[in-house]
């Protein structure tokens, strides 16, 4: 410190609170909302922090300082972080019929409230469906909407509450023989199965919609809002996560089957509800994505938190995110093959609901 100047010692003091937070962040994944729920708002803001110190790394080696240690040191110990937030493997072709295509998409109830000023997006969102073909898609904020007619899928909605017009939605290409919902008390979000009858094979096709923080990608509302509140108000919403997951957990636990868990966890995936979700599971961007995989439109840093993932019995062959704007979301799509045949054409009796 002695042999910075002034502003470089006001650097190097940034340098230190962000190297510190990013470090504090790798023990988030283990700390459980419900007890620290102030410390779990931290998730949200891991990708930013990892680029900040990336900024700081290369001012440091530009001036050839040796501050450049502390930022290298904290980005090396969390390499996985690090190397989980931008990947360089890229995708195959996405269009192989020999392998599942899986799509995931947030349509936000087809813009029915006009947050795009487009009165096409809802068709817009249906034609790209149908451009696309995946064979099995998971919407989160789904509603009845007359144009989205889907030729070729069998289909299994739910929407929470007698008065809702919110849900969520399974369509296959292949036969539905069981679905069910995971509820989730005092909320409109829930997890829905789908048991689908792939040739031999049934797959549980899983769609999990955690609950909303309610942070708006706008700068607008983010400069404004009272930063302490905001922070309570995540915070709560984190440990309704951590209930919410744990009930899909225990549902999860049940089944037989090779499975498929797709949906918006509303949580990043350095966060506590992405790693118990996630557990022995395979995360398709992990393995075969591209880029940052940004899947939320927040205008600050890359947000992932849309997610595809598969068990141990699939290989991941590819996975796209597409840049389409017709959501707050990013619709993604994986393209995966069932190794062998390990599952029974027939379901036991599993409970709907638990």
């Amino acid at each position: 410190m002695r042999n910075l100047k002034a502003f470089e010692k006001f650097v190097f003091v940034i340098n230190s609170l962000m190297a510190f937070a990013l470090l504090l962040s790798y023990l988030l994944p283990y700390v459980e909302p419900r007890r620290f729920g102030f410390l779990s708002v931290l998730s949200l803001a891991v990708p930013f922090l990892i680029l900040v110190n990336l900024l700081f790394l290369v001012y440091w080696l530009l001036k050839t300082k040796k501050q450049l240690f502390l930022s290298l040191f904290v980005l090396g110990l969390g390499y996985s972080h690090v190397l989980s937030l931008y990947k360089f493997s890229g995708s195959k072709h996405l269009d192989d019929r020999k392998n599942l295509l899986v799509m995931n998409y947030n349509v936000r109830l087809f813009n029915v409230y006009d947050w795009i000023d487009d009165p096409n997006v809802g068709k817009d969102i249906v034609d790209f469906i149908a451009e696309k073909k995946p064979d099995i898609i998971c919407i989160q904020e789904y509603r009845k909407y007359d144009d989205f007619a889907l030729v070729g899928y069998e289909k299994y909605e739910e929407f929470v509450g007698k008065k809702s017009s919110s849900g969520q939605a399974i369509f296959s290409k292949y036969p539905i023989i069981k679905s069910g919902s995971i509820n989730f008390p005092k909320t409109f979000n829930n997890a829905i199965f789908a048991d689908i009858l792939k040739g031999n094979d049934t797959i549980r096709v899983y769609n999990v919609h955690l609950q909303s923080s309610g942070i708006q990608p706008d700068q607008e509302e983010l400069t404004t809002e009272n930063s302490e509140s905001m922070v309570k108000r995540v915070s709560s919403t984190f440990k309704m996560q951590q209930s919410q997951t744990e009930l899909f957990l225990k549902h999860k636990s049940k089944c037989p089957y090779q499975m498929i868990i797709c949906g918006d966890f509303n949580n990043t995936a350095y966060s506590y509800v992405y790693k118990e979700i996630k557990g022995d599971l395979k995360d398709a961007f992990k393995r075969a994505g591209n880029g940052f995989g940004r899947t939320y439109d927040f205008k600050f840093f890359p947000v992932r938190i849309d997610f595809v993932l598969v068990d141990e019995g699939f290989e991941i062959n590819a996975f796209k995110t597409f840049d389409v704007e017709y959501s707050d979301h990013f619709p993604i799509m994986a393209k995966i093959k069932l190794k062998s045949t390990t599952s029974s054409s027939s379901p036991p009796d599993l409970p709907s609901n638990e």
